[in-house]
């Protein structure tokens, strides 16, 4: 075979193989995987370069771990990183330019304002500028590079639910005040898809919630979208493509394990398949088009709990979404743009 024809034929077979390996791809199903290594609820999380970092947490509520560890989903294994130097609970962390800022949360029941940035590729943590608000429950999204602080609470007890919106920029290290979400509330969950953020779901300080909110930042305007069908807290939120899933949580004493997905072009809510392990406080991280719900708590977490029954179980639900696809014509897989693949507590 002539060398011309020996490449063409190279070339044809991995073709074939990405189709295939695309057609084999199991969509709507939950898969168990590794174990992270230290079980734990209240943890931030964020995604680079295809892995996905656990930050914090706590066994018991008053006291928080500084633990980081790396899960890589294509060996399915988790590696110790460096400590955070402060451990903490109940905050949120977002990826902006290949590094994790954690922001807000609580130490010894203290309500945080501190922000501290982790750099995987230096294994390194440095301080940066604190927020203008204590607050733990929050939820942070990133659009533009920068981070949008959202909601939460200030105090231990059963508390006043905040409407707090404030942008922080990365380069510059500073805060500005922007518009107040319309519906307060704390252990809410946002994301950010297709340069919007979507507030879902959380606890008034009254109430259960099924708001959905999006915040346009270059407008710093808020619109009222279709509400969850399913009113909760202490869930998680993640985006891929054009979809946000909501899954987990918790409804008057009860952990959920309700996954519902919403779909931001026909403002939509569907129910997929649950998850196999119901959970609240816990992370999510998606990579290529698959979620990874990782530790948690089996009860919810109320003002005053001490020790709570964590768990260190990682499960994966196959979106059917992949990265492979862009190289192929993948008709009403691929959404106008490609958005941004983010999850938040």
């Amino acid at each position: 075979m002539k060398p011309f024809f020996l490449i063409l034929a190279v070339f044809v077979f991995i073709e074939s193989l990405t189709f295939y390996s695309i057609s084999l791809a199991i969509e709507g199903e939950w898969t168990k995987k590794t174990d992270m290594s230290t079980s734990r609820c209240g943890t931030c999380s964020g995604v680079v370069k295809g892995k996905i970092y656990v930050i914090g947490g706590a066994k018991e509520v008053a006291i928080p771990l500084p633990i980081v560890e790396e899960y890589n989903p294509i060996t399915d294994t988790w590696t110790k990183k460096k400590d955070m130097p402060n451990g903490r609970c109940f905050g949120s962390s977002i990826e902006v330019n290949d590094k994790i800022y954690v922001i807000g949360g609580i130490e010894k029941w203290d309500a945080l304002s501190t922000v501290e940035e982790y750099d995987p590729a230096t294994d390194t943590w440095i301080k940066k500028r604190d927020m203008s608000t204590k607050r733990y429950g929050l939820s942070v999204s990133a659009v533009n590079g920068k981070i949008y602080a959202i909601g939460g609470s200030s105090v231990r007890a059963e508390a006043p639910a905040l409407s707090i919106v404030e942008e922080y920029d990365t380069v510059t290290d500073t805060w500005t005040k922007k518009a107040d979400m319309p519906t307060a509330r704390f252990w809410l969950s946002t994301t950010a898809l297709n340069r919007r953020i979507y507030a879902i779901g959380g606890w008034t300080g009254f109430s259960y919630s099924s708001a959905v909110e999006e915040y346009d930042p270059s407008t710093d305007t808020w619109t009222n979208k279709s509400p969850m069908p399913t009113s909760r807290m202490e869930h998680s939120a993640c985006a891929v493509d054009r979809k946000i899933y909501a899954i987990g949580g918790s409804f008057f004493f009860t952990t959920l394990p309700i996954v519902e997905a919403y779909d931001s072009v026909t403002d939509t809510w569907e129910a997929i398949a649950s998850i196999p392990t119901a959970r609240v406080t816990f992370s999510t991280g998606a990579v290529n088009g698959k979620i990874y719900a990782i530790g948690g708590s089996t009860e919810n977490i109320l003002p005053g709990s001490g020790v709570v029954p964590t768990i260190a179980s990682v499960e994966e639900y196959d979106t059917g979404f992949s990265d492979l696809i862009k190289s192929v014509d993948a008709k009403d897989k691929l959404a106008a743009t490609w958005g941004e693949i983010k999850c938040k507590k």
